[in-house]
């Protein structure tokens, strides 16, 4: 299965590499396929959405930048964007929208909440809302 517009939302753990690796393989590289790997920034509802957290930022574009190492290590050349919004998930949905994307591609981490395996509230959204094909990568962790 190839896909040719994978959208690659990145939040810095270490599942965010391998979901890139596989995206690279999933790619159609014939076709002139395209990954676009997306950080989102989630702004407090008591401040401005335009508004300079540039720590944040600051590394958000750090773990844009290492995405950009690890495409181009696996023979792929990715388009990197840094959005700000009041939640993750619509703006994951809306970028996939606007870019016309295939797949949506995440990695996720091993996280508990109460004790229990737990999704959190981001990729269920996606999962429910995704205007394609989605695919999660799972960090296994022993």
């Amino acid at each position: 299965m190839e896909f040719r517009r994978i959208l690659v939302p990145v939040t810095g753990t270490e599942a965010d590499e391998e979901a890139m690796k596989l995206a690279c393989r999933l790619l159609d590289k014939k076709g002139k396929g395209k990954i676009f790997a997306v950080c989102v920034i989630a702004i407090e509802r008591t401040l401005p959405l335009d508004v300079e957290i540039r720590p944040e930022i600051k590394k958000a574009e750090g773990i844009l930048t290492h995405m950009e190492v690890v495409a181009k290590e696996q023979g792929c050349v990715i388009e990197t964007d840094l959005l700000q919004a009041r939640e993750a998930a619509p703006a994951i949905i809306d970028e996939a929208v606007e870019r016309q994307v295939d797949l949506i591609l995440m990695g996720i981490k091993y996280k508990r909440r109460f004790g229990e395996f737990s999704l959190g509230d981001v990729v269920p959204y996606v999962l429910k809302n995704a205007p394609c094909h989605a695919i999660l990568y799972h960090q296994y962790t022993a």
